[in-house]
């Protein structure tokens, strides 16, 4: 009989990049892993619930969808989330920083502080800066003073970052045009008086992603399907990405798109799920 697994997605655990699997397993995916993986042949891809709870439908949900829920689950998931502003009694501390993924691209966001900088390695932040540490509703105000002051966002889309993943700019200039958004946000005036501005410090996840010498992306698995398979030897992992070298070149599995399907071992060395070949317009912006 054939084992299957479920995922429950890509955890960064101390920079380290591990998929988890419903009944605890864990799968290590250091560079030179060998993923291979297929969708077992007449499953459909079910919602995975929220807030620790399965779905009680258990609702098909879209092969495309990066959330893998029900549209009943996913109210239920944002109306806990404190980046979806939601929240507004959280009693923990929070950090406000500047994420750095490409020439341009740099977005604000905040984080608890006991997270440490796991936010950022699951957003594929290739370089960050804390910006300062206080309150909950003093690091949203002074989120929503960089938006509208300086025009920083606070979503980069993924698209995006993997488009510049391959062709990053020398440390040094990233931290130069990190440096110099960070001297003008802290300068700001309407700085909330209960948040702490922090020192520029550049923290840089080019090596813990794997990024140097990446090769450029060939194509991007837009969804996977009952019968599918995936395999490839991972190259690098940067936020829910996984970079494969595959048969038909350098391939970026969205690793959310694996939740919510029934898996099992590849037979054979090949990709036969839908991949968007890179330049294509529409690309999507998500056990061995």
């Amino acid at each position: 009989m054939t084992q299957v697994w479920r995922c429950t997605g890509l955890r960064w655990g101390e920079g380290v990049p591990v998929l988890g699997w419903e009944g605890g397993r864990r799968s290590g995916l250091e560079r030179g892993k060998r993923v291979a993986f297929a969708v077992v042949a007449g499953s459909a891809r079910t919602c995975v619930g929220a807030r620790g709870h399965g779905c009680p439908m258990r609702a098909e949900v879209p092969g495309r969808s990066t959330s893998a829920r029900c549209e009943e689950c996913a109210r239920l998931d944002r109306a806990h989330s404190v980046a979806a502003d939601t929240v507004a009694d959280d009693p923990r501390p929070y950090r406000v920083y500047l994420a750095w993924f490409g020439p341009g691209m740099v977005k604000v966001g905040i984080t608890a502080v006991e997270r440490g900088p796991a936010r950022l390695l699951e957003q594929g932040a290739v370089s960050f800066s804390w910006l300062g540490r206080g309150p909950l509703m003093a690091a949203r105000r002074a989120e929503e003073l960089l938006r509208a002051a300086l025009r920083v966002p606070d979503r980069i889309a993924y698209a995006g970052k993997r488009a510049v993943r391959a062709v990053l700019p020398p440390a040094g200039e990233r931290t130069a045009e990190l440096a110099e958004l960070h001297a003008r946000a802290v300068a700001l005036d309407g700085w909330p008086e209960s948040l702490e501005r922090a020192p520029f410090r550049a923290v840089d996840h080019s090596g813990v992603f794997g990024l140097d010498g990446l090769p450029r992306v060939d194509g991007v698995v837009s969804e996977l399907i009952a019968g599918g398979a995936v395999s490839g030897d991972v190259l690098a992992a940067a936020g829910p990405d996984l970079h494969l070298a595959t048969g038909r070149g350098v391939v970026v599995l969205d690793t959310r798109l694996m939740t919510g399907w029934e898996l099992a071992v590849a037979e054979r060395d090949e990709v036969t799920v839908p991949v968007r070949e890179w330049g294509d317009t529409g690309v999507q912006d998500g056990l061995f």
